[in-house]
């Protein structure tokens, strides 16, 4: 019997791991719990199941010691309250980077510095891009171009996300979005977006179809301006896309810094199953390199929201976003 595509793709997936490959896959990791594992030990669980990428939201030593000589590439975020002093000047700026970058450089691949996370609409929106501009100034003078400032958005920022062609950022957001979007189109450098179909499935489930939320329709759902959505996360990413377009600037790509699907804590909509089929549907999508309608065949990558469950995150789902146990136990295995 032939096997079908995702079939192969997991197939796929199991093989790379068995080599000890990297998947071209990210994985969040927080620090929200008293019950974590050691970082020596969160570190080896990447490397035990092939996980390519991670996502820490803040530089923490005893994590980016483990992180040494590991061959996982690395998004380093700056904590939001720490924006406004490097955005203050290069030699804050620098201070930063020699406290919490240079001590690695050698030997962890960091590919981006994430500059703040969800921070506009908020307080420290007006230091998001000269915080990007000092860094990437520090990087520069230093040689290390191919290290990149960006920023972390919610969908907090878009005044309308139906249809996706509606996608528009709000007031509040503009004025900092079209100068921080010519930045990064000017060096190349990708915007990172916090994608969640399970919130949108979960607040309007009459309207919004759990199979178009967890990637399973196979049919077109939304019709768009001509381009057909069969999933909600397609939907949802072209929506930022087209936000871009408005605001002038149209070939910055796009990094999903968070994406996943509680399993426990609000009942029928967050069960294990679901979590699973949504994180290993995600990671399909990704790994297709499909790209989206509005962008077909654009590479994207992507962080599966998170590696362990964190428990002193507000109750709730917020603490049932892991695919692992503190213990490192899974609680769903999608990479074999």
């Amino acid at each position: 019997m032939a096997l079908s595509s995702p079939q192969l793709l997991i197939l796929s997936m199991i093989a790379i791991v068995a080599r000890g490959d990297k998947i071209d896959i990210g994985v969040n990791y927080g620090f929200n719990g008293d019950n974590l594992p050691s970082p020596k030990d969160a570190v080896n669980a990447y490397k035990r199941y092939g996980i390519g990428k991670m996502r820490l939201f803040e530089p923490r030593p005893d994590m980016l010691e483990a992180l040494r000589g590991s061959d996982i590439d690395l998004t380093l975020g700056v904590r939001n309250q720490d924006m406004p002093t490097i955005a203050s000047g290069v030699a804050s700026a620098e201070q930063w980077f020699i406290a919490n970058v240079e001590p690695y450089v050698n030997d962890i691949t960091i590919p981006y510095i994430a500059v703040g996370n969800e921070v506009i609409p908020g307080e420290f929106s007006e230091s998001i891009l000269p915080a990007m501009q000092n860094l990437q100034t520090v990087l520069n003078n230093r040689g290390l171009a191919g290290m990149r400032t960006t920023t972390v958005l919610s969908s907090e920022v878009l005044a309308s996300t139906y249809p996706p062609s509606a996608g528009v950022f709000t007031d509040a957001a503009k004025p900092f979005m079209g100068p921080i979007l010519e930045f990064l189109s000017a060096h190349g450098t990708p915007l990172m977006v916090n994608v969640y179909p399970y919130f949108a499935y979960a607040s309007d489930p009459d309207h919004v179809p759990l199979a178009y939320a967890q990637f399973t329709a196979t049919e077109p759902v939304v019709q768009d301006q001509g381009l057909s959505y069969t999933n909600l996360f397609d939907a949802m990413v072209d929506c930022f896309v087209w936000a871009m377009e408005k605001s002038g600037v149209a070939d910055v790509e796009i990094v999903v810094s968070e994406s996943g699907w509680p399993h426990d804590g609000n009942g029928q909509f967050t069960t294990v199953d679901l979590a699973k089929t949504y994180n290993q549907n995600f990671m399909k999508h990704i790994l297709s390199n499909g790209g989206t309608p509005k962008r077909p065949g654009a590479y994207i990558e992507g962080f599966i929201f998170a590696m362990v469950d964190e428990n002193l995150k507000p109750a709730g789902v917020e603490q049932y976003f892991g695919m692992f146990k503190p213990s490192l136990e899974p609680i769903y295995n999608i990479f074999s």
